[in-house]
Formats: structure tokens, sequence, C-alpha cells
């Protein structure tokens, strides 16, 4: 072999080593195809989102979930004020009015129950009052419901309660229509309401995982708390429960400028009369408890939704006509905002959250495209034209909130909804989120996981209607900001700082796997 022909075959080889080395490289560089997002089936995301029932109280006797029958003694046995076991439970306390201030036992509820739950519809064991009937409201705020838990013993709903024995109340949910619709799909038997106490912050929770800021609230409006953190007993205050608890300043405002209990918004439509020039921002007055919430400016889902030209909308009943009425003056006058009265559609202004946020001011274009009224929500159902995301709120007599509705008409309102939504053009792709903003003062024998200084609070229904639902019972662990993760997930957006990162995202309820 001559030398040129050794220098041939050297430079073939080191020819074909070079090709073969950049191939790998070329092969290396390659990145493969993403696998397809199964999330990315889910064209529509409804929210329903009603009010006041712990999941015993509604759910408590369903088949296969974690019901009333788990309840230990010691997690269902109520203490007094003194943390000693109640002999019965107390008397059902008279709602105080400017007609009759008077506080004593209500006739209207039996006063001789056991100390442990019992049936509110049941005439032998309980009050007799059925599903269709009203009773009265429960406290339900920030402070009372953590002393209510006691660090998950459960054991001093009664002892904080201004209803007594209501508290430990139930039904048999079977006759519902929404009963059976979670037959046919899927029943979340641990979603846990985002935070302690009402409906007014848990609306918060709803849409930005945060609690509202008040730096300049005045003394008057900060609570008094004890060691525990929990609202200070006054002295007169009855340990034995003869009487419902009497605070020294049962306050709106956290010591350090959180508003957490019910604050009007600083737009109309408000619980506030509009200023007499004729703008839509409430009026402050000399007294503090009339005192608008600033205007919020803490990120939330519709911003993030917006930011990535994801269209959505908050729907409320009633919102064209509540609008319509914080234009009056003055505020007796008005037919829609909290008039609980026969026939009124009692709009709760408390209930529209993003009212609070500058970003949705009057005026704004934001407003104008994201905030609509619940004809509209109906309208966009039928012709197949709903956003992306969708949030409807009931108006006040619709509901089932304690005091100013019955749980029979909000069941057929809703249900009759999901009816309408099974028949959209948009079915086949959506996915409908039933559950309630808080436990509206109820007991609930499963105490919420460990979280942060706001929540999650109690137990509360939560029901997933799709056609991917896996249909049972699902029993991970969720709460308000599982819908926030699902939302933030599904489309790609700048997740909330507030979501729980133990909380589920509702994909464990669904099946998308298929198609």
């Amino acid at each position: 072999m001559t030398r040129h022909t050794t220098w041939l075959l050297g430079s073939s080889l080191a020819i074909a080593l070079v090709l073969s080395g950049a191939a790998e490289a070329r092969h290396a560089r390659a990145k493969p195809k993403p696998a397809p997002n199964p999330l990315s089936k889910i064209e529509t995301i409804v929210v329903i989102y009603d009010e006041n029932r712990s999941f015993d109280n509604l759910y408590g006797l369903f088949p296969g979930a974690d019901g009333i029958s788990n309840a230990k003694p010691a997690q269902s046995a109520q203490v007094d004020a003194n943390g000693k076991p109640l002999e019965r439970l107390p008397p059902v306390w008279t709602k105080p009015s400017k007609d009759n201030p008077k506080i004593e036992p209500d006739p209207a509820y039996r006063s001789d129950l056991p100390n442990k739950p019992y049936r509110i519809d049941d005439a032998q064991t309980g009050h007799g009052m059925g599903l269709d009937k009203k009773t009265r409201d429960l406290v339900h705020k920030f402070y009372q419901q953590q002393e209510q838990i006691d660090g998950g013993k459960l054991d001093r709903f009664a002892a904080v309660s201004d209803a007594g024995g209501l508290t430990m109340g139930h039904y048999d949910g079977s006759t519902l229509k929404m009963w059976k619709i979670a037959q046919r799909y899927t029943l979340a038997d641990h979603f846990f309401m985002g935070a302690f106490g009402g409906s007014y912050l848990n609306h918060q929770w709803l849409i930005c995982a945060c609690t509202p800021v008040f730096r300049e609230a005045p003394p008057k409006l900060r609570a008094k708390v004890d060691r525990h953190d929990w609202l200070l007993r006054a002295p007169e205050s009855p340990a034995t429960l003869d009487n419902p608890p009497v605070w020294v300043n049962d306050g709106t405002v956290t010591t350090d400028g959180y508003s957490i209990n019910t604050t009007q918004p600083p737009y109309q439509p408000s619980g506030l009369a509009p200023s007499e020039d004729g703008k839509f921002t409430a009026k402050p007055t000399d007294d503090p408890s009339t005192l608008p919430l600033p205007a919020q400016h803490a990120l939330t889902i519709g911003d993030t939704l917006s930011a990535k030209g994801i269209n959505w909308a908050w729907y409320a009943d009633s919102w064209n006509a509540a609008v319509e009425d914080g234009k009056l003056l003055p505020r007796k006058e008005r037919k829609v905002i909290y008039t609980p009265d026969s026939g009124s559609p009692n709009f709760q202004a408390h209930h529209q959250p993003f009212n609070y946020f500058a970003n949705y001011a009057p005026g704004t274009a934001a407003r104008a495209e994201h905030l609509k009224d619940g004809e509209d929500f109906k309208a966009a159902i039928d012709a197949g034209t709903l956003p992306a995301v969708s949030f409807y709120k009931p108006q006040g007599n619709l509901n089932q909130h304690p005091g100013y509705a019955s749980i029979t008409e909000g069941d057929e309102h809703v249900a009759a909804l999901i009816e309408r939504l099974e028949k959209s053009p948009q079915w086949k792709s959506m996915v409908v989120i039933v559950t309630y903003d808080e436990n509206g003062g109820f007991w609930d024998h499963v105490a919420p996981p460990k979280g942060d200084r706001w929540g999650p609070g109690s137990r509360i229904p939560a029901i997933i209607i799709s056609p991917f639902a896996r249909r049972g019972v699902d029993h991970t662990m969720y709460d308000t900001t599982s819908i926030l993760k699902l939302i933030t997930r599904r489309f790609g957006l700048k997740p909330l700082p507030g979501v729980r990162p133990r909380a589920g995202d509702l994909t464990h309820a669904l099946d998308l796997s298929g198609r």
C-alpha cells in the first residue's frame, strides 16, 4: 500500500468520524415534540358560587362520602366558653332587631336537643323544618370561626354561635336536585373554604387568593383579640351559654390592617349610598362602620387571564338593576340591594369581589368588558358564546343563604342552570364547578388542613360537573384556591401568590386521558 493510499484511507476515516459526530450532535440538539397537554381538552370553565353551607349540613348523608356517620364523639360534642362539655345544646336564640332588641330562645325551634349533631328537617329529633323553610342566620366571621374550629377539635361551634344549637344542624339532602346531579358526576368531599369567616373574604379569595388591605382603618374597626388570636370576650359574656357571647370589639379589620369581615365596596353598587355629587364612590361619614374599603390593587385571576388574552367574565344576577339602584339617594329608595322582602332579588354588594378593585372601577374598559348581568350568562350559555372562564353569582333570594333564602329555591335555580349548560354547544369541552363560598356558621366534622394565617376554613360542598368527570366521590384535598390553580394551569397563567401548594387542582376529579 502506497503512502498516498494510506493517506486517503486515513482521510476518509477522519471525514466519516466527523460526519458521524455531527449527526450525533444534531440528534442531541433535536428536541422531542412535547406531549399534548391533557388540560387543553378543557375549553370552558364555569364556576357557580352558592352561599353558606358546610358539607355536613347538606351532604353529610351522601353515600360513599366522608359523612356525619364518621364523626367521632370528641368532634361533635360541644363545650361551653370555659371548655366544659355541655349537657345539651343551647337553644336557638332570636336575632335582635330595632323592633325587638331582646335576645331569648326562639319558640320556632326546639330547646331540648342533646349535645350532638341532629337533623333540622326531622320533627322527631330536630326542628321539623324542611329544605323549603328559611332558618335564621348564624354568625360566620373570621375570628369566630377559628375559635369554633379550636385547633381541629371542632368543639366550640355552639359556644361561639349567636344562633345557639342551630350550628349543629344538618339535613337529609337526598331529595335535592343537585344531590342527584352530584350522583351523576363528581362530589368532592374534602373541599375547604379558602379563608376563615364569611362571604366577603371568601369572595376575595376566589378571585385573588388574598386578603384585602385597609391600612387606614380607624381603631373602632379593628378587632380586639386574646392571646389565642381569638376574639376577646367581654366580662359580661356568659360562660355557660345562657345567652350568646358578647365581644369587646367584633371588628371588621385585623390589628395590622387587613379587612376580614364584611366591608362595602368603594364603588356602586354598594350597601352604602352614593356621594351627593353623583359619583359612584361611597360616601364616608363620621361613623366608621360606613367606611367603604379603599380600592384594592392586588393581582386577580381576571388580570392574569386578560394579560394572556383569555376571555372571561363575572356574571351576577341583577347586576344591571343594582347599578341603577346605586344611583339613588337616599338608600331606602333602592329596590334591589339588601332588601330581602318577598319578591326582591336581594342583591348583595359584598358578593361582587371585582367591584373592590381599581382595575374594574366604573368607567374602565375592563369593567364594561368583564362585569356582566346574570341574563347575559344565560344568553351566552344558549348561544355557545361563554368566555373561556365564567364566574356566576346567584342573587340573594336564590343563593341558599340562611336567614333570607331557602335551600330548595337555590337548589332548583342552580339545577336548571346545569341542565342549560348540558345543552350548550360548548358542553363537550366544559368543566363546571358548583361550590359554596363558606360554611355559614354550620358545624362540620372534618377539621381543615393546616394552612396559613387566613385559612383554609371549614369543609364545604363542591360538585365537579363535566363530560370529563370521573363520577363518584373524590376524596382529594381541595380548597377554594384549587379553582384558581386549575384555571392557571389550563391557560398557562402567572400563578397567584396566595394559592396554596397543598391544595389539588381538581384534575383528580377529571378523566382527560381519552378522546
